[in-house]
């Protein structure tokens, strides 16, 4: 067993435990993880893929309410990570509703979150990351991560984001001089008309309601005139009356001061009835009664409504939309010169692409052969003949009207990620020419050849826990001892997890577990166990194809895990040991 301190600076680590309750065939389980190779082994559907479905689920990965166990409301995953002063903990909950909560350590977080804080803890190696293998474009990502062109990638990146605006902004200043002409004679039309309407924000509605006013002038001066009378005539209105009784109040209070509070109020009102009287004849004047005011108004709202209209829902759309289309008639005036500008711009970008171009070619031709030699080294101790692997570097040539870079005297395609092809070649054969992976690898040769990839970019990963699920599909008995001892090899400086069906790679773990299914009370459950020695050796048998207490299976199984410890033990896997532990 490898023991690994937690970091140091507090950052979490590798995966400590795994919890998981009532998700598919799993009704409790529960799984403490070793800090090397861990190996997890059973029958076809026992669920131990399903283990790696949770593990996800406790990183962030999309919810799936099928996996609820029949019955149940909830399917829970909880997972510890190694950290000081104490463990990280991620909890992911399902239900069967369809609703999913995140947690971490106690804080409530979504999916996304928790994707982003303890994705990078743990990277899942499916089978389907070998389909990736075959992607070209996946294979010169690999490459640029073996050789850490993170920045070299990022300013190539930018360079033709930039060329690319720049060049879209010629495009789009590249008119018909004619239409220009048109364009800027109707923009300047809008804008003139708009600005000589001079509107007002609300005046549309201000004049609908003088209008409504003017229809009823008379009734409304009539109104007026007999409100004002009520409040201010002479010795019988309200605002007399009103004055009166202040006078009253405030004898009362000289003789009783809880009086002063009413005459007070009595003062406020006295004012608030001369008020009302002078708004009154205020808003009588202001009735339009002359038929000529009228019409005048009439026509400027005729104005406002043709110019709503035709620009906007309302008098402010109305005037952005004139000071919209005076800077576009200003833009496009000045038209020529934008575009003599934007084709000097894109020469000099095109250029600054070049630069970051070739920088990063340089680059990549440079460590694709150290990739070649490491990645064909390892492929070495997983059974391949020396010289299989290659990794090529090209370019390709630009196409009639595409646009291109000069690199070395040629003229190259290229797109964000730069000018070079990369392709991954293998020559299992001897005598016969290297292809690419996606023309002649088998399955088996091709999980080989991830695992190999997988290794040697692991030199230089930080990734705390790596998973295999399953990606020895394909391999056969002599090409698994091999795969087993460079899997134990990558755990002296990551925490690895793998679902195998081989014995060969099961002899090599450190911890091996075994998920069996058994029928509880009626229901088929999943349970989970981590084996002794003897208790391993049953498993390899099993594995190997022997029956219960099968002598020749139980031998063979007893010889394969002697082997692989004797192995450990040697010279050539003490030299796998992580020399910075």
């Amino acid at each position: 067993m490898i023991e690994r301190d937690p970091i140091e600076d507090g950052s979490p680590g590798r995966l400590l435990e795994l919890t998981v309750t009532d998700l598919a065939l799993i009704d409790r389980l529960r799984i403490d993880l070793d800090a090397g190779f861990n190996v997890i082994t059973g029958e076809t559907g026992a669920g131990k893929s399903l283990l790696i479905d949770a593990l996800g689920l406790a990183l962030g990965a999309r919810a799936d309410t099928s996996l609820v166990r029949h019955g149940a409301d909830v399917a829970r995953v909880e997972a510890l990570f190694d950290r000081l002063p104490e463990p990280l903990i991620t909890v992911r909950e399902v239900a069967a509703s369809g609703r999913s909560t995140a947690r971490i350590d106690d804080a409530t977080v979504t999916a996304a979150r928790l994707a982003d804080e303890v994705g990078s803890l743990v990277e899942i190696h499916g089978q389907h990351e070998q389909g990736r293998l075959l992607d070209e474009r996946w294979q010169r990502d690999l490459l640029d991560a073996f050789g850490g062109h993170h920045e070299l990638r990022t300013t190539m990146a930018t360079a033709v984001d930039r060329w690319r605006e720049n060049r879209a902004a010629l495009d789009a200043a590249a008119l018909d001089p004619r239409e220009v002409a048109r364009r800027i004679d109707l923009l300047e039309h809008e804008s003139t008309e708009i600005a000589r309407a001079r509107l007002r924000p609300g005046e549309a509605e201000e004049i609908r309601a003088r209008l409504t006013a003017a229809q009823h002038g008379e009734a409304i001066a009539r109104g007026a005139a007999a409100l004002r009378e009520s409040l201010t005539q002479e010795g019988a209105g309200a605002r007399d009356a009103t004055a009166v009784a202040l006078h009253e109040a405030r004898g009362i209070a000289r003789l009783d001061p809880r009086f002063e509070a009413l005459a007070d109020r009595l003062a406020g009102l006295e004012a608030e009835l001369a008020d009302v009287a002078d708004e009154a004849r205020r808003l009588a004047e202001t009735v339009d009664h002359d038929p000529g005011a009228v019409a005048e108004l009439d026509a400027r709202l005729g104005i406002i409504h043709g110019l709503i209209r035709r620009y906007g829902d309302d008098e402010a759309a109305v005037i952005e939309h004139g000071e919209r289309a005076a800077a576009e008639a200003e833009r496009l005036r000045g038209l020529d010169e934008e575009r003599a500008l934007r084709q000097r711009e894109d020469a000099r970008l095109l250029g600054a692409v070049g630069s970051a171009a070739a920088a990063l070619s340089t680059a990549r031709l440079d460590v694709a052969a150290a990739l070649t030699d490491a990645v064909d080294s390892v492929l070495q101790e997983l059974g391949f003949p020396a010289g299989v692997f290659e990794v090529a570097v090209g370019r390709r040539p630009a196409g009639s009207g595409e646009a291109a870079v000069e690199v070395d005297g040629d003229a190259v395609a290229f797109d964000a990620a730069g000018i070079d092809e990369v392709v991954y070649r293998l020559a299992p054969n001897p005598g016969e020419p290297a292809r690419p992976l996606a023309r002649i690898a088998s399955g088996g040769e091709l999980s080989r050849v991830a695992l190999a990839i997988k290794r040697v970019l692991a030199e230089a990963d930080a990734t705390p826990t790596l998973v295999f699920d399953e990606v020895d599909s394909g391999i056969g008995g002599r090409s698994a001892d091999p795969v087993g001892r460079s899997l134990w090899g990558l755990a002296r400086r990551h925490q690895v997890l793998c679902v195998t069906h081989l014995p060969q790679i099961a002899a090599h773990a450190d911890a091996h577990y075994r998920i069996a299914k058994r029928e509880r009370e009626g229901r088929t459950v999943t349970e989970v166990e981590r084996l002794d020695r003897e208790g391993r050796i049953v498993e390899l048998a099993a594995m190997l194809g022997g029956g219960p207490g099968d002598p020749a299976a139980l031998a063979s199984a007893r010889e394969l895990l002697d082997r692989a410890e004797s192995w450990r033990a040697g010279p050539v896997g003490a030299a796998g040991i992580d020399r910075s532990a």
